[in-house]
């Protein structure tokens, strides 16, 4: 009797052994079942009464639609940042022009050699006659009435039409109202000029008189440009001036002038700061080729 009370205490032994492996494996089993649930809560739905019918049957319910959210992927061809000078598109160029012996010499007529005249006729320039209220009174009290011949340089519509078209042009001169403003509507009959400025804007300093100063034009003059045959008038800004050869009725190779003047304005419009750009093209130095 006690062996057979040996025998079932061993017996039970085993089987209690047994049946502690077994739930550890099902323990083991349900802990795997519970981490896959939380990282996909798409099996919670499938191991759920609802969603195991569904997975049997095959049908869905209209109550609880089964959507899948669609991945949003994130662009991936960023474009490249602007460069600061794509950002700030650079401002359109302001060439200031002269008027006497830069864009025409002009003479009173009485005084105009005949030799001269027919000559400068000859040799192609344009030329025409025009009146012009003096700034000097007759002894009766009335302003005086000039009659003037106006030779065009060569070349002149052509660089007022082609410069007109990348810059604002503004005529700057150190010649009356009276006479300078009859003498630009008959060259500028398409009104390329957008303002025009006369003696009253030049000042005065203690080396010269009528001198003209761009800043009353512009506080930021790095995208203004004069052109002038008179130095003198680039004295409070001399990085802005571009010097030219004075034009007269007696030059007749004078063809080129206003055409190299075109390239070399076309040139530095695009530069940000022009004024450094012409300094390079006219060193102080190199103003002595002009007679300057």
């Amino acid at each position: 009797m006690a062996e057979l009370s040996g025998a079932d205490v061993e017996k039970r032994t085993a089987a209690a052994q047994a049946w502690k492996a077994l739930l550890g494996w099902v323990g083991f089993l349900v802990g795997v079942l519970i981490q896959i649930v939380r990282v996909s809560p798409s099996w919670a739905r499938a191991i759920s009464p609802v969603g195991f019918r569904h997975l049997l049957t095959g049908s869905s319910s209209e109550s609880e639609p089964a959507f899948m959210a669609l991945p949003v992927d994130a662009p991936t061809d960023t474009p490249p940042p602007l460069s600061p000078s794509a950002a700030v598109p650079i401002g359109k160029l302001t060439v200031v022009l002269d008027l006497d012996e830069t864009l025409v010499c002009a003479y009173e007529t009485s005084s105009l050699h005949p030799l001269i005249c027919s000559q400068a006729i000859n040799s192609g320039l344009k030329c025409f006659e025009m009146e012009c209220v003096s700034g000097e009174k007759d002894v009766e009290g009335k302003q005086k009435v000039n009659h003037v011949t106006v030779f065009e340089r060569p070349g002149l519509q052509e660089f007022l039409q082609q410069t007109s078209e990348f810059a604002d042009l503004i005529l700057f001169t150190a010649g009356l109202e009276g006479y300078a403003s009859p003498l630009v509507d008959r060259i500028d009959l398409n009104n390329r000029f957008t303002l025009r400025l006369y003696r009253p804007a030049t000042v005065s300093t203690k080396y010269r008189e009528h001198v003209k100063d761009l800043s009353c034009l512009s506080k930021d003059l790095c995208r203004t440009v004069l052109v002038d045959n008179n130095p003198f008038s680039f004295l409070l800004q001399p990085l802005n001036g571009i010097p030219c050869i004075p034009f007269s009725a007696g030059r007749h190779d004078d063809d080129e002038v206003l055409q190299m003047f075109t390239s070399i304005i076309h040139g530095i419009k695009s530069h940000e700061r022009p004024s450094s750009t012409s300094k390079a093209a006219f060193p102080p130095e190199g103003c002595q080729t002009f007679s300057i």
